[in-house]
């Protein structure tokens, strides 16, 4: 980093870093050569937004958690697409208000979906599907991001891509 460059923590302990476009290449293998992970600005999904795991890895699932977020990471969306993990019903990071939101119950796992964090009457994510294993979760993720990067109308978000297709339809396309 120069001193011309901007640099920003966010929230959720990520770095958005303002860097000339000709240095691009070279910063980013500079930055994966130290162990971060580099993702793509504008409408991309950035990374898991999970909780700070208070009853360890095993309980709470970070395996899980940690491929999930190489499965989704830097995928570009028509809109910027937040995806939370909760590793219990306690739901620290908040999954409910995100687009996609998964959360640890016990030995299975719940998905919600349609959760946006802004406006004073922010909708709360809905349950969509319960009980899957740890097998279906990554896929069944997978195919609800896929489906929305081509059904979405325009910069359509996905709380109302959600309620536009409903989640009766998001199930049969998933199933």
């Amino acid at each position: 980093m120069g001193p011309d460059q901007q640099i920003e923590m966010t929230p959720f302990r990520q770095l958005y870093i303002e860097i000339p476009v000709e240095s691009q290449d070279t910063v980013t293998r500079n930055l994966q050569s130290v162990g971060l992970e580099v993702n793509p600005s504008g409408f991309a999904i950035k990374s898991l937004i999970a909780c700070n795991f208070c009853r360890g890895p095993e309980d709470a699932g970070l395996d899980i958690a940690q491929k999930l977020n190489l499965a989704i990471a830097g995928i570009l969306t028509p809109t910027p697409l937040k995806v939370g993990y909760a590793g219990c019903a306690l739901g620290t990071s908040e999954p409910l208000l995100r687009d996609i939101g998964v959360v640890k119950m016990k030995d299975k796992f719940d998905i919600y979906v349609g959760g946006d964090s802004k406006g004073i009457k922010a909708p709360l994510a809905q349950l969509f599907l319960t009980g899957l294993t740890e097998e279906q979760v990554i896929p069944t993720v997978l195919k609800l991001i896929d489906y929305y990067k081509a059904h979405a109308k325009g910069k359509e978000k996905f709380s109302k891509f959600v309620k536009r297709i409903s989640i009766e339809h998001l199930k049969q396309i998933t199933a």
